[in-house]
């Protein structure tokens, strides 16, 4: 017996094919057939039992495509769960005896159904035979296994069309979504020829649809970028690689506009690629954007140059002016020539349409240590892990390094032809570990005993900018000083 959890999960199963009420189709129709003649009967049928009939997917030798449930046979064979049912007599089983199909016009005697059972297990209806003869013995065993097979491939068939079924599904569904898609969506094939592109690309480009299709795309870009579009394409089919470049794709108003291209390989469990999907995005206007930014991102580092150069030159004005602080204006020219460098070095890396704005630490600090160095290059070691930075932290490192610099060079490692400055970086989750070592210069007596204006710019660098800590260890061989530097601080596009 089946009980109503059963019931739905078969009904629910039944629905999920898609079958009911569809017309006929041959490959059922043979199948049927076939059936008819190995069983010797006059009547074969396809029959799936739905909530309240039976109905037909294929008839061979009956007119009807539907009966009611209630004097159905296969309704009881899907509740026994044979592979194989028969009813030997119709006509002496009570449960048939004064239904029609023994008392009306066809007078059936003889039932034999085969499961129709997915590979879940539920049980969809019959392929079964009916005579008008009663048969004691039932089918033979032959023909009761060649029953069974041709039901197999009747399962066979309902579940490769239910597959292309779905596939024909997820295919509209997919084109939906891509149609909706602002960006141009395209597919390739494994081999790189281009067999399909969303409404998107027709609509921005103009041309009739498949035009484009195999190598067709390649005229669409402007002459100067279709070598390097096809060369970084070829690269991409040839490794694997995600597929990326920026290139000029004609609009149908016949204007060439800034476009960037990505594609991705779609590969199978074994790793090989079966297909590519890809999209095209119109970054026209960002580019022109960013162009834009640019040039008023080089005006405004010029103004600032400019600034530095202002201020340099009124400090050395008020150094005339007032002599007892030269040499505090010397120092205070210098930090701001530092500065200057330091802009100099980064400004590059931070332009508009440049990427991120990022340097690497050992840079910024070859640049600003390169006046030290005289022509010994070893004068200056820097060497362990690397760290990059952004712009708001080059300013207090410069400043930082700076300051140390200017004091090696009256007091210390630098103050001596054989003196050097070895500065090592080690990085571990979370911070960055700067060591700066002097060597070879004038012996130390022991630790400062006051602190100078550039030592305490140094310290609210480090801890008020940077949210990190300075020590140094006045050591007899020279000063070391250890900077701690969260990572956090120094690259805030992570």
């Amino acid at each position: 017996m089946i009980d109503d959890q059963q019931e739905i999960r078969r009904l629910n199963a039944l629905e999920s094919y898609r079958i009911l009420d569809t017309g006929s189709e041959a490959a059922f129709d043979d199948l049927t057939a076939l059936a008819a003649q190995v069983c010797v009967a006059p009547v074969a049928l396809i029959s799936l039992v739905d909530s309240d009939r039976q109905w037909f997917k294929s008839a061979k030798g009956f007119d009807q495509t539907e009966t009611a449930r209630d004097i159905s046979v296969c309704s009881h064979a899907i509740a026994q769960d044979q592979a194989l049912y028969q009813v030997p007599d119709l006509a002496a089983d009570p449960r048939f005896a004064d239904g029609p199909l023994v008392n009306g016009p066809d007078h059936f005697r003889f039932y034999a159904g085969a499961l129709l059972r997915t590979q879940e297990g539920e049980a969809l209806g019959t392929l079964c035979v009916l005579d008008r003869t009663a048969r004691p013995d039932g089918l033979t065993p032959a023909q009761g296994e060649a029953l069974q097979a041709l039901a197999r491939q009747v399962m066979a068939l309902l579940d490769m069309r239910q597959a292309l079924d779905l596939r024909v599904q997820r295919e509209a569904q997919f084109r939906a979504l891509a149609d909706s898609m602002p960006q141009m969506v395209w597919s390739t094939r494994a081999d790189g020829h281009h067999d399909y592109y969303n409404a998107r690309w027709y609509d921005f480009t103009g041309v009739p649809a498949g035009s484009t299709d195999g190598e067709g795309w390649s005229n669409m870009f402007h002459p100067d970028d279709q070598e390097r579009a096809w060369d970084r394409w070829r690269q991409s089919l040839e490794t694997g690689e995600p597929y990326e470049i920026e290139y000029r794709l004609r609009h149908h108003s016949g204007e060439y506009r800034w476009t960037l291209g990505r594609a991705q390989a779609v590969r199978d469990a074994s790793g090989a690629i079966t297909r590519w999907f890809g999209t095209c995005t119109d970054i026209h206007d960002h580019k022109r954007l960013a162009e834009q930014e640019a040039l008023l991102s080089r005006e405004l580092s010029h103004r600032i140059k400019n600034i530095f150069s202002v201020i340099s030159g009124l400090v050395a004005l008020s150094a005339r002016r007032f002599p007892e602080a030269a040499g505090f204006a010397r120092d205070l020219r210098e930090r701001i020539v530092s500065l200057g460098r330091a802009h100099d070095f980064v400004r590059p890396h931070a332009m508009a349409g440049q990427g991120a704005r990022l340097t690497r630490l050992s840079e910024l600090l070859t640049e600003l240590l390169r006046p030290y160095q005289t022509e010994d290059p070893d004068r200056v070691k820097i060497g362990g892990d690397e760290a990059e930075i952004d712009d708001q932290a080059a300013t207090p490192l410069a400043l930082i390094f700076h300051e140390l610099a200017t004091n090696a060079a009256k007091y210390g490692g630098f103050s001596r032809p054989e003196g050097r400055v070895t500065i090592t970086c080690k990085r571990n989750r979370r911070d960055l570990i700067v060591e700066w070592v002097e060597t070879g210069g004038p012996a130390i007596m022991g630790a400062a005993t006051t602190e100078g204006f550039g030592t305490t710019l140094s310290k609210l660098s480090v801890e008020t900018q940077l949210g990190g800590k300075l020590t140094r260890d006045w050591r007899p061989t020279g000063l070391v000083v250890k900077l701690d530097l969260p990572l956090a601080s120094l690259n805030r596009l992570d």
